[in-house]
């Protein structure tokens, strides 16, 4: 790829209360799926990077953890101090949020903004849920009124309306620079991270209690072999009693998460996978830092 003169290249965090919409919006420009989405809370554990190339630019977009306003837990605390990293390194932030509901955690991360030395355009998600239509204008206006951002921009992630103006004004904010990463890059993250994602994304769209915040997935083997993949993977539970609800009746859950997670990964890797499960139990994993940073969260510093 012949690269412009006047090449643009930099970072835009994307910032909001958790499941405001932030991964969905990541996945939607794109047009890929770089970071697992579900309807719960702390989805997105981790800062990943999400990378799109062409002739004129490198938008390198931070996919980060929601901010949490009880960060009572290690694992919270860590989530938290990865976000906010994600907005001193910022080139850009784009501030999610959602256009039918203004919520407390909204202000949380408002006042978090108001130290920021980055430009921050506001992004009002979910515009295909407000009727009518003369509603969005009400909920531009209050939206200018709570900050001076830079711009506000209407989309729908989910629906990819406005997204192309969205990708057309943020080279504006990037600093001249030759691009960071290899044009065939697309995230950060290894194949085994994105193998684990999956496995806890069934797990949290299969388990309707509070327990998909008391599990994690670390995979132990990831293989080629002369048939495609073999995958062997943990999941890591707090308490015994857990470990029964992930396996399930005569290990019911267990094997349809297993199946709907080995057609994913089989799709995104173009082979067959042999993916084994088991369910092993770490006492109180989220709460402890060297337990976290162990089972692959990182240290934000």
């Amino acid at each position: 790829m012949k690269i412009s003169d006047d090449y643009r290249c930099g970072l835009v965090a994307v910032i909001g209360r958790p499941n405001v919409g932030k991964s969905t919006l990541i996945n939607a420009v794109m047009g890929r799926k770089v970071s697992i989405v579900t309807s719960k809370p702390q989805t997105t554990r981790h800062r990943i990077l999400a990378v799109l190339t062409d002739a004129q630019q490198q938008i390198i977009f931070v996919d980060t953890p929601g901010l949490h306003r009880n960060a009572g837990k290690a694992m919270n605390r860590l989530m938290n101090r990865t976000a906010a990293n994600a907005l001193a390194d910022a080139d850009l932030v784009l501030f999610v949020s959602d256009a039918t509901r203004w919520m407390s955690e909204d202000d949380d991360v408002l006042n978090r903004l108001k130290s920021c030395n980055a430009p921050v355009v506001a992004l009002l998600n979910k515009v295909d849920k407000v009727h009518p239509k003369e509603k969005l204008l009400d909920a531009i206006a209050l939206m200018s009124a709570r900050h001076d951002f830079t711009e506000i921009v209407p989309v729908s992630a989910l629906k990819n309306d406005n997204l192309e103006h969205l990708l057309a004004m943020i080279p504006a904010f990037l600093p001249e620079s030759p691009p960071l990463f290899p044009e065939d890059m697309h995230t950060d993250r290894s194949k085994e991270f994105h193998v684990a994602e999956i496995i806890r994304e069934k797990l949290t769209l299969m388990l309707h209690q509070e327990l998909p915040y008391g599990l994690t997935v670390q995979v132990e083997r990831m293989d080629k072999e002369e048939r495609g993949f073999g995958i062997n993977a943990v999941i890591w539970v707090e308490r015994d009693s857990q470990k029964g609800i992930v396996v399930g009746k005569q290990g019911g859950v267990l094997k349809k998460v297993g199946r709907a997670a080995r057609l994913e990964i089989a799709d995104q890797l173009g082979a067959r996978v042999h993916l084994e499960l088991w369910v092993k139990v770490k006492s109180n994993w989220a709460d402890n830092e060297k337990d976290l940073l162990s089972l692959g969260f990182e240290s934000p510093g």
